[in-house]
């Protein structure tokens, strides 16, 4: 009987702990500042993009792809875990071609993956989406500009939507799977809007004499939820500048 309950007490322990644990897992700046601190701070310059999956909220692992012109083929990964470097490998270019882009300018990092998970979540609660974990993946858009595009997944593995996210200026520039399915893109200029301090607006806001009331009333949920987000967006900013600096 001792023993039982003693099994039953360390079971508790775990369903405590596991928790606690997930969310001390690093969180993409963090990782980014692992691979600076570990192995080179010019890095941290030349990021490709990060990854993470399976996060609850945060990933157990960060993949970090790096520009690197003296490796064999241009590029270095490396994955972070625990706040540690875990892996490090040279694949040839070819074989990340698919990843490949411009490096992030990390003076417009505005949002670490932590702030990126509240913006996910605050936008799935918007649209009666419920997920249970989150993929990660930091890079940059055509125009230049860092974005997070982080994918839901409900409790069976299914998609349950995606989101995307101006890293700079908190912005969503694009939902797939959201508001009744629709998928909404952002006509997003950052630069733009930054000068202007005017809110980005979707490719449809405009009314084009939709007189749908279903498709009314889901364009009116995005735009509600999307200007929310945008004042949530000043709580959860965090410059990765001052971050490294305070760090």
């Amino acid at each position: 009987m001792h023993c039982f309950c003693m099994w039953k007490f360390f079971i508790a322990l775990l369903v405590l702990a596991s928790p606690v644990l997930a969310q001390e897992r690093p969180t993409a700046y963090q990782a980014l500042r692992v691979v600076g601190t570990q192995l080179d701070r010019s890095f941290v310059d030349h990021v490709i993009s990060v990854r993470g999956m399976d996060g609850t909220p945060q990933p157990a692992k960060w993949t970090i792809l790096l520009d690197d012109p003296k490796a064999r083929g241009g590029v270095r990964e490396v994955e972070v875990a625990e706040n540690k470097i875990v892996s490090e490998r040279t694949p040839m270019r070819e074989a990340v071609a698919g990843s490949l882009g411009a490096t992030i300018d990390t003076t417009k990092l505005n949002l670490d993956s932590s702030g990126a998970y509240t913006v996910a979540q605050q936008t799935a609660a918007g649209s009666h989406v419920t997920f249970t974990s989150a993929d990660y993946v930091l890079h940059v858009d055509e125009r230049g500009n860092p974005v997070w595009q982080v994918t839901l997944h409900r409790a069976n593995g299914d998609s349950a939507g995606l989101i995307s996210i101006g890293a700079n200026h908190g912005t969503i520039t694009r939902t797939e799977g959201l508001f009744s399915g629709g998928d909404h893109a952002v006509a997003s200029n950052e630069q733009r809007e930054a000068a202007s301090n005017e809110e980005a607006t979707t490719d449809d806001e405009d009314d084009d004499g939709d007189v749908n009331p279903v498709k009314r009333r889901i364009k009116q949920a995005f735009h509600q939820v999307r200007d929310d987000v945008k004042r949530s967006f000043y709580k959860a900013r965090e410059s990765f500048v001052d971050f490294v600096r305070e760090h």
